[in-house]
Formats: structure tokens, C-alpha cells, sequence
């Protein structure tokens, strides 16, 4: 393998992985990302030889000042700094990356690499910079030995240091040579980064954690369809078609096989005025209700016969606890289990008007919970005040009342109305992410009577609306339809392209019941894959979860608890031995390894003080200082004798010149010199009579009286 061409490559990669690091985390937005990537692919295509161009110089030198100008102007306009930082560290290593041209820039590039991974751990962190880090540990410890080789080289040739024949050093030759890195240069370098990982692994353990979330950067969106705050029929919002995972649902008793995909209708929150366009909650007071490790009531404490529902939630905006239907409380799952730091939680619940749950967290995470759901048939107390669950519109068009009316026809039941609407929607009407009645002047007398389409806030709106002229109280519920099923992790997935908006009708003695007027087939989780795309999709979401909470999530509570394990695996309760294994045999084991250490160490020390003088003196370095001192007397007898060796010429063609072949002694020379050459660059070790015969000989060389020629 060619010396410059495995320097190149081991460079370029370490270069695409710190980029890609940073374009892993998703925080810099899609076309910046595609823009990055793009100008990194012609930086690595563009040949070694472009950077010695004085032109590609002078501009490698403009164009970063140029992108900086850039960059100032945008913070300044109000761009967050780190992101502005970040993209222009990825064009400063596109540019470097094009016009480098020896062993600085290289240099230069390493360093620019080992930024934007730790600028990628600050803005992410995920499992695909996971992989980056691993790959990065794996090619640095070979790009910085081949780093530090070049720039030898060249500091050699700049110091004008000759070869072993006595020319000066050729750097192109040396780039192109194929001695100088094998499969085995390789394979030892990067191996280094097993104890590499090993110390990082260990540094991360037991480092004091402390967190970061105030430098990562937020990207700014747009209103979106489904599960928010805001319900808002004439804007046009985006459909949450994205695969991004929302939460995790965890579901007891499940059959064998799970179904590969259920209805859930995980409950956020709830919207109960409507003013013709748009929904919005009349009470938006919160109270804070519990902290960690408490048990929240929503109707009543937990009983022994109730469901116990495990739900993951990712870190969310709104911060909303989402509930399965039928559930009567929940309760916080605590970070640590260390006893010390119980009471130390940032997390905090408040509940706010129609059931929601928020929580606040400082660390910016997501939260685990259960939430604890009656097998029974739920009961309600007597009928509140349902005024403002009737409230309409001012200005509501009368065929909405009239087309309610006729529906429901002369039944009298509240769930009979509820269930008849609820069927002509999902039977009459077409579902359309187009949402062609979005932006109306009247959004929902549109859908109902033009377009007759419409997504899922219009299906729910218009139930609700037409059973509050039916005089049936209602409110427009969001969060999340379902999920699919992953067979690694053993729990539902949500996506936020499941987010859904549905209806809870209150039915005197039963309370708030859930009704959904969109088709089911639309309702479904989005995002469905099948076969082999499928399988690789479970696997890397169950390891970018794993990931996520042992390692991006991993903070002082979680250390703490692993302490406390720790600790635990040592100090056995009573009558049982740690470990399994009795105190005496554990104690006696140790010692014993103590002691086959300390014999076999000592052992291999008094072989190497037994060794004999030869032995030592086998080593290549040694070797080489031993031929160069003979080599050196014999420069010595070569200038007693009027033929000495000038600088720069070598010695194989000093002993073939012209004044030393007219010599008498010039065959015992070149002899002399050959065998010089064969122990100092070959495989020859001169034992200690070959070194006392080659110093008699250049004895006898000095000593040689030459005769003068006879007239």
C-alpha cells in the first residue's frame, strides 16, 4: 500500500466522520446538511496536487475570512452562535480538506475533526453519532501516526538530511513507496482504540455528570397537524407524516404474537371553546400536583386489579403526559434508585384544565411513567356544569344545526346520537391531507357541504360542533392514534405521524366517552414498512432507545444508581457471600494472583539479566550504531590513505569511484564497504570475531606503506 495514498484516506475519513457528526444530530436543517455534505464529497475528490496552485492558496486563505464575514452577519441578525459556529467549522475543514498540501493541513484537518465531534456530542448525541465516535476512535490513532510520519519526512527534506545512499531525501518517492505502511502498520494502530474506548468508556462512568441542554440548539417549526396546543381549522398546517419517535408504549398481557399494530388513543390534552375557526381552553390554570416517585390520581389511587401501562415519553414540546383511555392515575418512574438523590428531582407534574398533565423538566429529557387503567366500566359522579361543553360559535351556519338534525332523526340517548354521527363521518365523508377546506372563510361548513374532505381536526370538529347543536356536551381531544410494534424492544412505537385528534362526548353515568369520526384506515399509525426493512428499522430504534437512555440520558442520578449497585454486589445480605463465592476463597484468590504475578515477572527479569551480551546486541538499532562506528573507522584509514569520502557522496559510489579503484588497496575498500552496507541496512549481524577480523582489516588498511613508482 502506497504511503501517501493510506495517509489520504485515513485523513479524508477521520474529516467525514467529524462532519458527519454534525450532520447526524439533524440540528442545522436539511439543505445546510445536504450543502455540507456535497462540498466534503468534491473536497475528497479533488486531487493532492490542486493545493500547490498558488491561486487555490490565496483563495483557501480568502474564502474562509469571506464565510466568516457570513456567519457574523447572521448572528447578528439573530442566529443562535453555535450553530452559526458549527457551520462555519464544517466549511473551514471543506476548504482545508481541497487545498491541503503537506503535512500542516494535515494536521489542521485532524484537529478541525476532533471539534466537530465534541460540537456533535453538544448538539446531539444520538446513536448515529454513536457510530461516529466509534469510528472515529478507530482511524485516529492511524491518521496521527501517518500524520506524524509525513511531517518527519518533510522536516527531513526541509533540513536537508540525505537517504542511506547519500542523496537527499525524495518526498514524493516515500509518498509512493509501498514499505513503509503494511496490513500490519495497520492492524496494530488501529487496535490502539480498544484501550482507547476502554479509558473513555471508563472516564464517562465515573466523571461527575453535569449537563449541557442550554447550548443545544432548537430549530423553530411550523403549526403542525395532529397532537399541539393549537386546533386551528382555517390555517394550513403540516401533516406529522415524520418517522421521529414520539414515545414507547410498553402494554401487559399482550398475546403471542403481538399484533403488529393497536389503537391506542393516547390522550394529551383536551380543547373545549371554538370560535368558528379555530379551538382553544377557556381555563388554562396548572397546579403543581407531584414530584418524583408519587403517585398522580386522575379519578382515584391505583387498585391490585388495575392495568399497569408503561409509557416512554421522548422529550416533547408540549410537555404533556399522554394517557390510554381508561386511566386512573400515574405514577413517575424515578431516575435513580440511590436513596441520596430521591429528593433532588428537577421533574415536576401540574395538572391543567380537562385532565392534562405537563411536567417541567430543567434537564430537558424525556420522562418514564406508568399509568394505571380500571378493567372496569367507568362510572361518573352527578353532572357538572356542561355550559361551556356546549358553547357554539357566533355566526355558525344554520345548515350545520339543520344537517346535525337530520342525522340524529328523533333519538333521544346522548350515545345514540353520538354513535350515528360518529358513522355518517366515517362513511360519507374522504379523508385528504390535502385539507382542500383549510384557509376558508368557514373551514368546517366547507368540509361539510363543499369538499367533503378533510383530515383528522376536521373530523373531529365537526362531530363535536354537531352533537353541541344536538345539546350533547363535547370537546375536541389530541395526542397520539397508535403505534406499531417492535420486536427488540417489546413495546409500541409511536411516531409523530401518528399524532390524531378525536372526541370525548359526555354520556350521563359513564362520564367523558371517546368517540373517533375518522376512518379507521386513516387513523392508523403512519410510516408502516414490512420485511427486511422492517426488521432493520426495529433493530435500530431498540438501540438508538438503549443508546438514548444509558448513554445520552446518562446523568448523575443514573451514576449514582450504578454506584449503588455497585456497592450492593459487594456488601451481601446476611448468610449469603458475595459474588456467590465465600469471603476466605475470595480473599484467598486474590492474593494468589498477587503472588503468581509478582513470580512471573520476576521470573522473566532474571532471563533478561541472563542474556547473553549478543543477544543484546541483536536488536536492528543496535546493530545499525555498531556497523556505522566500524564504517567510521573505516573513513578514517580511507583519509590516512588519500582517499577520503566527500560529504554527500555514499559509500558504495565512493568505493567504486575513479581514485579509489586506482588504489592498490581498492578491492579491500569496496570489500570493507559492502560488508558495511550488508550490516547496516540488511538482515546481517556481525557477531564478535566478524567485528574484530573488520577492524584488523581496516588496520592493515591504515598500515599499508604504498611503494613509489620506479623511474
Amino acid at each position: 500500500m502506497k504511503f501517501g495514498l493510506v495517509h489520504r484516506v485515513m485523513t479524508n475519513a477521520l474529516a467525514a466522520l467529524g462532519v458527519l457528526s454534525l450532520v447526524a444530530t439533524g440540528e442545522l436543517g436539511r439543505w445546510v446538511n445536504v450543502a455540507i455534505l456535497v462540498g466534503l464529497a468534491c473536497a475528497v475528490a479533488v486531487p493532492e496536487r490542486f493545493g500547490d496552485n498558488p491561486w487555490v492558496r490565496r483563495g483557501s486563505q480568502i474564502a474562509p475570512l469571506l464565510f466568516l464575514s457570513i456567519q457574523i452577519g447572521r448572528w447578528v441578525s439573530g442566529r443562535p452562535l453555535l450553530e452559526v459556529a458549527v457551520e462555519f467549522a464544517a466549511v473551514l475543514q471543506i476548504v482545508r480538506v481541497a487545498t491541503r498540501s503537506d503535512s500542516a493541513h494535515d494536521q489542521q484537518v485532524i484537529v478541525l475533526a476532533l471539534l466537530h465531534l465534541i460540537a456533535g456530542t453538544v448538539l446531539g448525541g444520538g446513536l448515529a453519532y454513536g457510530v461516529c465516535f466509534l469510528g472515529f476512535l478507530v482511524v485516529a490513532p492511524a491518521a496521527l501516526v501517518l500524520s506524524h510520519l509525513r511531517r518527519e519526512v518533510e522536516g527531513n527534506y526541509r533540513q536537508g538530511a540525505r537517504d542511506r545512499t547519500g542523496l537527499p531525501v525524495d518526498v514524493p518517492r516515500i509518498l509512493k513507496s509501498r514499505r513503509v505502511v503494511g496490513k500490519t502498520f495497520l492492524l496494530v494502530t488501529c487496535s490502539l482504540a480498544l484501550p482507547i474506548l476502554l479509558f473513555t468508556a471508563g472516564l464517562f462512568t465515573l466523571f461527575p455528570r453535569v449537563g449541557f441542554h442550554w447550548l443545544i440548539v432548537h430549530q423553530e417549526g411550523g403549526r403542525r397537524v395532529g397532537f399541539s396546543d393549537l386546533v386551528d381549522l382555517g390555517s394550513v398546517g403540516l401533516l406529522r407524516d415524520d418517522p421521529q419517535i414520539a414515545l414507547r408504549v410498553t402494554l401487559p398481557d399482550l398475546p403471542e404474537p403481538p399484533p403488529d399494530r393497536v389503537a391506542l388513543h393516547l390522550r394529551g390534552t383536551a380543547l373545549d371553546f371554538y370560535d368558528g375557526r379555530a379551538w382553544a381552553r377557556t381555563n388554562v390554570h396548572r397546579a403543581a400536583v407531584g414530584q418524583l416517585q408519587q403517585i398522580i390520581p386522575i379519578e382515584r389511587r391505583p387498585e391490585p386489579d388495575d392495568q399497569r401501562v408503561t409509557i416512554d415519553l421522548e422529550a416533547f414540546d408540549p410537555p404533556v403526559l399522554f394517557t390510554p383511555p381508561g386511566a386512573v392515575a400515574v405514577e413517575i418512574v424515578p431516575r435513580t434508585e440511590s436513596p441520596f438523590l430521591l429528593g433532588v428531582s428537577r421533574l415536576r407534574i401540574e395538572r391543567g384544565a380537562e385532565g392534562e398533565l405537563r411536567y417541567r423538566d430543567s434537564e430537558e429529557r424525556g420522562v418514564r411513567y406508568h399509568a394505571w387503567v380500571s378493567r372496569r366500566a367507568r362510572t361518573s359522579a352527578a353532572r357538572e356544569d356542561m355550559s361551556r361543553y356546549l358553547q357554539l360559535p357566533q355566526g355558525l351556519s344554520p345548515r350545520i344545526s339543520a344537517l346535525a338534525a337530520e342525522w340524529v332523526g328523533a333519538s333521544p340517548q346522548p350515545l345514540e346520537k353520538a354513535r350515528i354521527i360518529e358513522r355518517r363521518l366515517r362513511a360519507e365523508y374522504r379523508y385528504d391531507r390535502a385539507s382542500p377546506s383549510a384557509g376558508t372563510p368557514h373551514p368546517l361548513d366547507h368540509f361539510l357541504f363543499e369538499s367533503r374532505r378533510g383530515h383528522c381536526e376536521f373530523y373531529s370538529t365537526a362531530m363535536a360542533i354537531m352533537l353541541r347543536t344536538a345539546g350533547v356536551p363535547t370537546r375536541n381531544v389530541t395526542g397520539f392514534a397508535g403505534g406499531s410494534w417492535n420486536r427488540f424492544s417489546r413495546a409500541y412505537t409511536v411516531r409523530q405521524g401518528d399524532a390524531h385528534s378525536w372526541v370525548e362526548v359526555w354520556i350521563d353515568g359513564v362520564g367523558w366517552q371517546l368517540f373517533d369520526p375518522t376512518p379507521p384506515a386513516e387513523a392508523a399509525p403512519q410510516s408502516e414498512l414490512r420485511g427486511l426493512t422492517a426488521f432493520l428499522r426495529d433493530m435500530l430504534e431498540a438501540t438508538s432507545q438503549r443508546w438514548d437512555r444509558n448513554v445520552v440520558g446518562y446523568d448523575i442520578h443514573q451514576q449514582m444508581s450504578l454506584l449503588e449497585r455497585l456497592r450492593g454486589s459487594f456488601r451481601a445480605p446476611a448468610g449469603r457471600p458475595a459474588f456467590g463465592v465465600p469471603p476466605s476463597t475470595l480473599f484467598l484468590s486474590v492474593v494468589g494472583l498477587v503472588v503468581v504475578w509478582w513470580l512471573v515477572r520476576r521470573l522473566l527479569r532474571r532471563r533478561r539479566a541472563l542474556a547473553s551480551p549478543e543477544e543484546a546486541r541483536s536488536t536492528p538499532a543496535v546493530r545499525a550504531r555498531i556497523a556505522t562506528a566500524l564504517y567510521e573507522a573505516l573513513e578514517g584509514a580511507m583519509s590516512a590513505q588519500g582517499v577520503p569520502r566527500a560529504q554527500g557522496v555514499p559509500p558504495l559510489a565512493h568505493a567504486r569511484s575513479s581514485d579509489v579503484t586506482a588504489h592498490p588497496l581498492a578491492r579491500e575498500i569496496l570489500d570493507l564497504t559492502e560488508l558495511y552496507l550488508d550490516a547496516r541496512f540488511g538482515h546481517r549481524a556481525l557477531d564478535a570475531a566478524e567485528r574484530d577480523a573488520f577492524l584488523l582489516r581496516v588496520k592493515r588498511v591504515r598500515a599499508h606503506k604504498i611503494r613509489p613508482a620506479r623511474a
